[in-house]
């Protein structure tokens, strides 16, 4: 229990501190453009239920289905690329010629292909955590130690049981490392795609708010979808703690 307890002071507290350099700010500039934290507070207080819970419901359901499918595609091919030398020598050439390229350039294509709905914005955000998956998974997968595997094998397992209970335990402490690390490029992502091409979403609230200068409804959209980066994130700590328990023995508390 000491551990949560810790962890919401940490975050009670970095929030205190940056309420404190927002207001300072806010009162130091002077401008509407940077309005107070009490009058986003009050703002988005009024515009939660009509307004921003709608368009939050939007984007934690595009960014978790679009997650849900990176991660399926991902780490098996991930896996299975590293322990296969023949499947790595074929697929890896692929991987790492698709892995530099900067994912939002295929948003034009996405949108001519599947329309300005949730199908590019999610098709985008699963192919990005799909290489960031994908990548982790296989360096993880290639990184199990010869002597583990021997030793599973000694004991007349096959080669199904030395992949489901020596490389996957191996590899999922870092695939969840990749989608921790995953989750803020999804949420940029998100926004990047709902500000170009959407009529819903956190971003298109948050840019509609800045079209109409209403800079403390954009301030209190950019509130809720900083908290919705921060819940996912401590979804999947907490997921990760649960399933990998053998990473966290040791671990001072």
């Amino acid at each position: 229990m000491k551990r949560p307890a810790s962890r919401i002071a940490g975050y009670a507290a970095a929030t205190a501190f940056a309420l404190v350099v927002w207001q300072a700010v806010a009162a130091a500039l002077g401008t509407r453009a940077l309005p107070s934290p009490a009058e986003t507070a009050r703002v988005l207080a009024e515009r939660f239920t009509p307004d921003i819970l709608p368009n939050l419901g939007i984007s934690v359901w595009r960014v978790v289905f679009a997650t849900a499918i990176g991660l399926a595609l991902g780490a098996p091919a991930g896996l299975a690329m590293g322990r296969s030398k023949r499947l790595d020598a074929v697929a890896g050439p692929l991987v790492f010629l698709g892995y530099p390229v900067p994912k939002v350039v295929f948003l034009p294509i996405l949108l001519v292909l599947f329309g300005i709905g949730d199908a590019p914005k999610v098709a985008l955000i699963a192919l990005i955590v799909f290489f960031q998956i994908l990548v982790t998974a296989r360096d993880a997968a290639r990184g199990v130690q010869p002597s583990a595997i021997l030793s599973v094998r000694s004991l007349g397992a096959t080669r199904w049981q030395v992949f489901r209970h020596v490389v996957v335990p191996a590899a999922l402490p870092d695939i969840f490392t990749a989608l921790r690390i995953s989750t803020g490029t999804a949420i940029a992502v998100l926004f990047f795609s709902e500000t170009v091409a959407g009529t819903d979403g956190l971003g298109w609230y948050i840019m509609d708010a800045w079209t109409r200068i209403a800079y403390p409804e954009m301030f209190a959209g950019i509130v809720v979808m900083a908290l919705m980066g921060v819940t996912i994130y401590e979804l999947l700590e907490a997921l990760e703690s649960r399933i990998c328990r053998w990473t966290r023995a040791g671990v001072e508390r």
